[in-house]
Formats: C-alpha cells, sequence, structure tokens
C-alpha cells in the first residue's frame, strides 16, 4: 500500500480509503490509485487486514453436501452477493449431521477468521446442530427451523404450496394431488401445509399425500400409482424434477399432461420452460435470498450483537402450457 501511496502521490490513508470504496474521494484521485494499483499488481492481503482491524471480508457458508438446486443454487446466490459488496465466501459442506461434525466445520471455518456464519440446513435437524455453535459468532439461518429465535431468512413455501394448489383449483379440477419431499425437509412440510390450507379453504379433503426425494426418479414411481386413479386429474409436484419424473410414468400409462392430468412444480429449475409440455411452476427469488442473508450478517457483525431477524421472501407462480381447464381435459 506504501509503493501504491508513492506511486500515485498521495497518502497512505488515501489508498485505504480508495480500497475500501469511501465516498469521500474524488474521481481524479480514486483513477489515479487505481493506476497505480494495475501498474505495481498490487493485491490485498486479507489475512493481515484481518489482524488490523479484527475483522474478515469471508463468510463462512455452512451447508449439506448436496446438488440440489435449492441449495446449490442458494450457495451461487450467496457467492454473487458476496462479490458485490467486495467480500468472499468459504463453503464448510457438511457430510454427517450430528454436533462432532458441525463443531470440526464450525472450528475450520472460524480459524479463517471469518466475519460470520450462515447456516444453510433446510432440514429438522438443524436445530440440533445450531447448538454447536459459539454464541458471540454473527449467525444467520436461510430456511432454517420456523422456530427458532434467531436471523432467519426465508422462502414462504407454504404460501407457494397455496399458490401452486389454487391455481389447479381455479382451473377447474376438483382436487388436487400432492407428490410431497422428504418430511425432514422445513420446505417440503411448508409446502404440504400450503396444499392442505389451499384445499381445505375451498372446502375439499385432501388426498393422500406421496413421497419422493426431489429426484425424477422418485417422481416417476408415484406417477406409476397416480396414473391408476382416474380421479387424479391435477398433482401438485414437490419440485421440478419430481415433476418431470411424473409426467414421464403418466405418458407411459396413456395418460397425457395437460390433456389428462395438470401438473404444477416447483423451483422453476432453467429447464423447466423446455420441459414437454413446458411447465407451470412456483419461483424461487434465490437472488434476494442471497442478498438479505448476508445483509443480516454483515449488520450483525458491524453491530456486535445478534438480534434475531426475519426475511420472509415471497415465491412467484410461474404459468406456463402444463395446466388446462378441467373441462378441456375432459
Amino acid at each position: 500500500m506504501s509503493d501504491v501511496a508513492v506511486l500515485a502521490g498521495v497518502s497512505h490513508q488515501t489508498v485505504s480509503r480508495v480500497l475500501n470504496e469511501h465516498p469521500n474521494v474524488s474521481r481524479a484521485t480514486r483513477a489515479k490509485v487505481l493506476e497505480a494499483i494495475e501498474a505495481l499488481g498490487y493485491r490485498r492481503n486479507l489475512s493481515a487486514r484481518a489482524l488490523a482491524t479484527g475483522r474478515s471480508n469471508v463468510v463462512g457458508v455452512i451447508a449439506q453436501n448436496t446438488t440440489l438446486f435449492g441449495p446449490s443454487s442458494t450457495i451461487a446466490a450467496l457467492s454473487v452477493a458476496a462479490l458485490d459488496v467486495g467480500m468472499a465466501v468459504t463453503l464448510g459442506h457438511l457430510r454427517d449431521f450430528d454436533r462432532t461434525s458441525m463443531r470440526a466445520t464450525v472450528d475450520r471455518l472460524m480459524s479463517q477468521g471469518v466475519a460470520g456464519i450462515i447456516l444453510l440446513l433446510p432440514l429438522l435437524l438443524a436445530e440440533d446442530v445450531i447448538g454447536a455453535l459459539p454464541g458471540d459468532v454473527p449467525l444467520v439461518t436461510v430456511d432454517g427451523p420456523p422456530d427458532w429465535q434467531g436471523s432467519n431468512v426465508l422462502v414462504d413455501q407454504e404460501r407457494g404450496g397455496v399458490l401452486a394448489t389454487e391455481h389447479l383449483l381455479a382451473a377447474g379440477h376438483r382436487s388436487v394431488w400432492h407428490v410431497a419431499g422428504p418430511e425432514a425437509w422445513n420446505d417440503s412440510r411448508a409446502r404440504q401445509r400450503g396444499w392442505e390450507r389451499a384445499l381445505a379453504d375451498a372446502g375439499q379433503d385432501a388426498p393422500p399425500v406421496l413421497r419422493a426425494d426431489w429426484s425424477p426418479r422418485s417422481g416417476h414411481e408415484a406417477g406409476r400409482l397416480l396414473a391408476r386413479i382416474p380421479d387424479c386429474t391435477a398433482v401438485f409436484a414437490a419440485n421440478d424434477h419430481v415433476a418431470l419424473g411424473l409426467t414421464r410414468a403418466l405418458a407411459e400409462h396413456g395418460r397425457s399432461v395437460p390433456g389428462d392430468v395438470s401438473i404444477v412444480g416447483y423451483d422453476d429449475v432453467p429447464e423447466s420452460e423446455f420441459f414437454s409440455p413446458p411447465l407451470t411452476t412456483v419461483r424461487q427469488d434465490f437472488d434476494r435470498l442471497g442478498h438479505e442473508s448476508l445483509g443480516l450478517l454483515t449488520q450483525q457483525a458491524r453491530a456486535g450483537d445478534r438480534t434475531p431477524q426475519r426475511v420472509l421472501i415471497d415465491p412467484v407462480l410461474v404459468e406456463r402450457s402444463s395446466v388446462v381447464s378441467a373441462t378441456v381435459g375432459a
């Protein structure tokens, strides 16, 4: 930094202000400093900065080891959100969900001087492992336990279940079946509650729930059962991949989508608009999820406390051609 200051003809403090994007630096001065940085090939020593300020610009993210669309999209969104504010993300994957594994992961992240931890563990067992986190470390959960008394950023999954079910009912279907995700997942249980609530509000009894594991294969297995139920004309699938397997199974049994059965998925994966037929689905705003989570974490780091805050993000129904009026289907 001293070399940069000499070359640019400014003070060490001015270089620091430019690096930290302080507003009280003129455009001309900022340009001179940036030119000197480029000429010298200067790179910030983040470890030295952490020692000097007591704070790091690295955020620790703890997540399960999975490639599922929702968790992986959230991690990607957190990385982009961090980049937007000049921070970085270091990821700690959990293979086993117990306090020992969590403690080891937390210790590894803390040894790197992270500014705080974002916990992405949308499972019932998250309540057990949260207790392994030090009480003085800034902490935000993403889709964490609904009743957890801490900072939590989550998509309103129950609202998403309502949107999907109401859309099918509005199309004239007398009832809506549901292929739900794993029961241990917070998202799955919330989407199921939304489905049940929408049916109850319409004066309809909920059919038996079928379970899937988020995969197309599990959706295919559920579809083989539903294909044998003549009264099944509408299905809300736990996610788009389950909907894909479901559509394939129905076709194999001579039932077309949407001619015989209308389907709504969840997530709006990039390929869902290219399914046959293009899938009506519920979209989650992962970008906002990432920015809100990082915002709460940085607030905690600056304030020096973990005052609980809750951010609830509304999902959006994306209408395509996998749903038609029940009278058309008939």
